[in-house]
């Protein structure tokens, strides 16, 4: 006889799947899909958000939920399991199935006006799409959780426990250490980048990149890389993890970094547990961890020393033009720091900048303090404010990220999230393993890995972010090893 808890996986598999057939037509359009198929694509992701939805609510998943509770102990992974799938439950069930569907269909019909908006760097082109999403979103927040502000309901979403509250010293911290930190950089002059600058031919970036992606461990038989407008890793099932990229013609770094970055998004993935597949625990935590995930390898060991004691001789290979470069001048311009405009193409120091920019914006905007009308400007003068420069056009301003085309509002607070945990994780494993950078040096990225493996992946999502950060680390969230961390790099890089 089926158990509750049996039939209650069962019923989840089908979410599942659903949630899988919709991964797989939004990494479509944002890769291969024709410009015409856009209307017909948020047709069919309104449509499979409205499956989703209804399975989600479905009594004979609310009545198998409530029978399992009485089937597992406690303590126990299946208890997680239910306690997992009551929760989302919850949530769907707060949410009105025609606002799920019509932020599908805004979601989907956004993207495609964000991309045409920021193609002619024209932001009335998306500016009635973004409205409607934000209208939409508010309700959503409203449905979810009436009694909390807006702004915390959506930073739940991708991080939960988390509040605006809480973030606001966090921001001012990061600001009031890494300031000092950048002007003392500018002052010092500029580091030789020539390296890392000149003609790298598309094919030769991408062989390299997927060299290290490989050498990091991410299986490119359960996954492949394709070209985008804005980098994303995406999981479509087991064994079926595919990360995407961008490169520059004249930069190097850019690409590679990018793909470093959605390969440690992938570690995480592919880290999983295979027998929960299919099951409310067969997901990341919060996106904060997942970040941290992202940024170990782009960061901590991409452009660390030890890391490019090895990759050189295949950089060389690659780009036999650069076969002059050596460690040492690679290693400081991996590390340079400078105010710039691009959030993805920003350095470690000044990242969490960007990251604060639009955290105000996204205060202002749940608290009805603007309008979207009001979201070029108000980006402009937050960027002068916070990093002391100004974009000379929307493409590189409002415009730059799909976040808001996507309606992930409450999303961006999560990379500097990300970037703290990862310090704190990278701190940890270096006291158990001993000296990483000498793993590095002799390509031995295996044990990082592995104690990864370990720590966080193999938990999915049985744990809060907070709660694996305190098993990994034996601490609560804290931002001192990552300023020590950008102080080390940068002080290094300008020999301060």
């Amino acid at each position: 006889m089926t158990s509750s808890y049996e039939k209650m996986l069962a019923l989840w598999g089908e979410i599942s799947d659903v949630e899988g057939a919709t991964a797989v037509l939004s990494w479509d359009q944002e890769t291969y899909m024709p410009p015409k198929g856009a209307p017909a694509r948020g047709k069919l992701l309104s449509t499979l958000a409205g499956v989703r939805h209804a399975k989600l609510n479905a009594p004979e998943l609310r009545a198998a939920i409530d029978a399992a509770y009485d089937e597992v102990d406690e303590d126990s992974a299946e208890y997680a399991q239910v306690a997992r799938a009551d929760y989302e439950v919850k949530q769907a069930s707060c949410i009105p199935a025609d606002l799920a569907t019509a932020i599908a269909e805004a979601e989907s019909n956004g993207l495609v006006a964000w991309q045409n908006a920021r193609k002619e760097s024209d932001f009335s082109l998306f500016e009635s799409q973004l409205s409607e999403l934000v209208k939409l979103n508010r309700e959503k927040a409203a449905a979810l959780n009436p009694d909390m502000p807006a702004y915390d309901v959506m930073l739940n979403l991708y991080e939960e426990g988390v509040t605006e509250k809480q973030l606001v010293p966090i921001f001012d911290e990061l600001g009031g250490e890494l300031a000092p930190l950048i002007k003392a950089a500018a002052d010092a002059g500029p580091v030789d980048e020539s390296c890392a600058m000149g003609n790298f031919a598309a094919d030769a970036q991408r062989d390299f990149a997927m060299l290290i992606a490989s050498k990091m461990g991410y299986d490119s038989e359960a996954g492949r890389l394709d070209k985008t407008t804005h980098p994303f890793c995406t999981t479509f099932g087991v064994d079926d993890v595919r990360i995407t990229w961008r490169w520059l013609d004249d930069d190097f770094r850019s690409g590679l970094s990018g793909v470093m970055h959605e390969a440690g998004h992938g570690l995480y993935e592919q880290g999983r547990p295979a027998d929960w597949a299919r099951t409310p625990l067969f997901h990341a935590t919060g996106l904060g961890m997942h970040e941290s995930q992202s940024r170990m390898w782009e960061n901590m060991v991409g452009r660390s020393e030890g890391f490019w004691q090895w990759a050189m001789p295949h950089f060389r290979a690659a780009f036999p033009e650069h076969a002059h470069c050596s460690v040492e001048q690679m290693v400081k311009a991996q590390n340079t720091s400078r105010p710039s405009l691009i959030r993805v193409e920003a350095d470690e120091a000044t990242y969490n900048l960007h990251v604060a920019v639009r955290f105000e914006i996204e205060r202002k905007l749940f608290a009805n303090q603007v309008e979207v009308s009001d979201l070029p400007e108000l980006w402009d003068n937050t960027y002068q404010d916070l990093l002391g420069i100004k974009a000379d056009n929307v493409a590189e301003g409002v415009l730059q990220d799909i976040h808001w085309a996507m309606g992930a509002f409450g999303y961006f607070p999560t990379y500097s999230l990300g970037n703290i945990i990862c310090a704190q994780l990278y701190k940890a494993a270096e006291a158990e393993l001993g000296d990483l950078q000498a793993s590095f040096a002799k390509g031995e990225f295996a044990p990082l890995l592995g104690w990864l493996r370990e720590n966080i992946h193999q938990h999915g999502r049985r744990f809060s972010t907070f709660e694996l950060l305190k098993r990994a680390t034996g601490e609560e969230l804290c931002a001192d090893p990552l300023l020590s961390h950008l102080k080390e790099r940068v002080s290094a890089a300008y020999d301060l």
